[in-house]
């Protein structure tokens, strides 16, 4: 897979190239001898010592304003991974340095407040830490090598450190049946993740408290569209050529009406309605538009696209990865995670039952049970789970479990119970708990170790705004609201899925049209996997000798290619 985003670096010599993300910040909390024992200065484009941290860091988008930062002096080193935007009324010529600053002078204080998408290590006085930003939008992991705590962005640095026959078999459990590793874990046992809304020391992990839920009144259409038109615009400065990946529906469209893009893409039949709405509405803003036919690149991706999933999450996610030879920009622009924290996305809806099903509506569920709900909404076949140990033995050994649904019950249980000190309420503890297991962070980790990239849904003001907004409020009508604020032109061309500007009408026409006949329903905002899997019959070139996992549905099957590459 080619890469507009490869580091300045020559070649490495501790890990071998193709075995490592384009992007990494990777370090240790001793001195640089302790460092070079384990990776080599050549495989990055610089590393900075502290008093008591080493680390190195790669990314050809360093030094790039709001980007990649560092800075070493004689009050302490700083590194800034990802992007930082520091606040209103500063523009500091480095990001780094101004953070250091800022925390000798306010302590933690100082993190609170930071926007973008980011990991930061402070070496300070006695404090040396690696930080995440209150999303967890970037994973980092670590784990203790020869007495001496190692931490990387990219897992597959970490793994020839440690002994990869120790795996975490309840993490391997949750990745087959979930396809979600869930909390702090891993597959292998020895290395973990900084929690959700933390921070790493030397010898401990410890949660923060920038992610706390704190509903109250106010004008939630208009802040949403001011935030959201905000958000955009911190981030309209990046390199060009700019594209984005577009899809019919709403939410990436307000970026094309906010934004300056060359090239919209789009994945799906050339002729289904999703396509001409998505190209309709890239015309609309003077955008060229380029159709990605579903064929076997859609489930294809090669070793790069299970790395970017890094092991603890499903990489067919990445829909885009097979696709990679056809994005000729540098900026790479999207809407994930919109859904989930602006339009509630995974809470639990009311209905009415009729003729079997239930139709949806946007009043919240009186009574919602968490987990059962979001066991039918994430990746979780429970017939078939009865039999993936079986069918996955000769690959992995005994992985049976006696009940494959009581297990994850309470795997994701323990996760709940978890998010209780952040909010009193069911509702926003139920979209908690997705948050800090997204299981669709993988599209925008491949997107950001490939392109210049920028994670708008992190924006702090729209994290405030989720925080702030009941759940209740949190759906696709204050959504639709908003957006129209932002551009009363903006639905020009209507998204297929939704012809009516009224929620329930919409709702009530997707509901008939899969119960009568007749009728055509709407068609999937994305291609069929299993048509896809079955037209270029990938069980003979990904299973060819393991028959008993041709009975497995094409996701779990998925995951055990995944699987398969970090446990070989």
């Amino acid at each position: 897979m080619s890469s507009r985003f490869e580091s300045n670096t020559t070649t490495t010599t501790a890990v071998a190239k193709d075995r490592q993300m384009n992007r990494e910040l990777f370090g240790v909390f001793g001195d640089r001898d302790a460092f070079d024992r384990l990776r080599a200065r050549e495989d990055f484009d610089d590393v900075l010592t502290g008093n008591g941290t080493t680390v190195g860091i790669r990314d050809s988008s360093l030094d790039h304003p709001r980007r990649s930062a560092r800075y070493e002096g004689p009050e302490g080193m700083c590194a800034v991974f990802g992007e930082l935007i520091p606040p209103t009324g500063t523009d500091p010529d480095n990001t780094a340095e101004w953070l250091l600053d800022r925390f000798s002078r306010h302590g933690f204080a100082a993190l609170t407040g930071l926007n973008g998408s980011y990991i930061v290590v402070i070496d300070h006085d006695d404090e040396r830490v690696v930080v995440t930003d209150p999303l967890r939008s970037w994973e980092c992991f670590y784990a203790d090598v020869g007495g001496v705590r190692v931490f990387s962005t990219d897992p597959s640095t970490l793994t020839p450190l440690i002994d990869e026959s120790d795996i975490d078999r309840e993490a391997v459990l949750e990745f087959l049946h979930l396809g979600t590793v869930l909390g702090t874990a891993t597959v292998f046992d020895q290395i973990r993740r900084v929690p959700f809304d933390g921070y790493l020391t030397a010898t401990d992990t410890t949660e923060l408290s920038r992610f706390v839920y704190e509903p109250r009144r106010f004008d939630y259409v208009d802040e949403l569209a001011t935030r959201l038109e905000q958000a955009i615009e911190r981030r309209a400065g990046l390199p060009g050529p700019r594209g984005l990946l577009l899809s019919g529906g709403k939410d990436s469209r307000v970026l094309l009406s906010k934004l300056d893009i060359d090239q919209c893409y789009t994945v799906g039949r050339p002729g289904s309605r999703e396509v001409r709405a998505a190209r309709k509405v890239a015309e609309q803003y003077g955008a060229a538009h380029e159709v990605l036919a579903p064929d076997d690149r859609y489930l294809r991706g090669g070793d790069a696209k299970i790395r970017c999933a890094q092991g603890i999450k499903e990489s067919l996610h990445i829909h885009h990865a097979g696709y990679d030879d056809e994005f000729d920009v540098a900026t790479m622009y999207h809407g994930a995670l919109f859904d989930t924290l602006l339009k509630g996305y995974f809470l639990e809806r009311d209905g009415v039952e009729m003729f079997g099903s239930k139709l949806p509506s946007k009043r919240l569920h009186p009574n919602p049970n968490p987990i059962d709900s979001l066991l039918d909404t994430l990746g979780f076949f429970p017939e078939a789970s009865e039999h993936i140990a079986e069918a996955t033995g000769d690959l992995f050994g005994d992985l049976s479990v006696d009940d494959p649904t009581a297990f994850l019950q309470g795997r994701l249980s323990k996760e709940l119970d978890k998010c209780w000190s952040r909010t009193d309420s069911v509702h926003n503890a139920m979209d908690l708990l997705v948050i800090r297991n997204q299981p669709v962070m993988p599209f925008r980790t491949h997107l950001a170790d490939n392109y210049y990239e920028s994670f708008i849904a992190a924006d702090i003001d729209l994290l405030e705004w989720h925080l702030k907004t009941p759940p209740e409020h949190r759906h696709d009508g204050m959504f639709w609201e908003a957006l129209e604020r932002i551009d009363p032109s903006i639905f020009h061309h209507r998204p297929p899925s939704q012809p009516y500007s009224s929620t329930q009408l919409n709702q009530i026409e997707r509901f008939v049209r899969r119960k009568v006949p007749v009728l055509e329903p709407f068609e999937s905002a994305w291609p069929d996997r299993d048509d896809v899997y079955d037209c270029y019959e990938m069980d003979r070139e990904l299973f060819p000798t393991e028959e008993s996992i041709h009975q497995l549905p094409v996701r779990q099957k998925l995951r055990v290619n995944d699987l398969r590459w970090w446990l070989k």
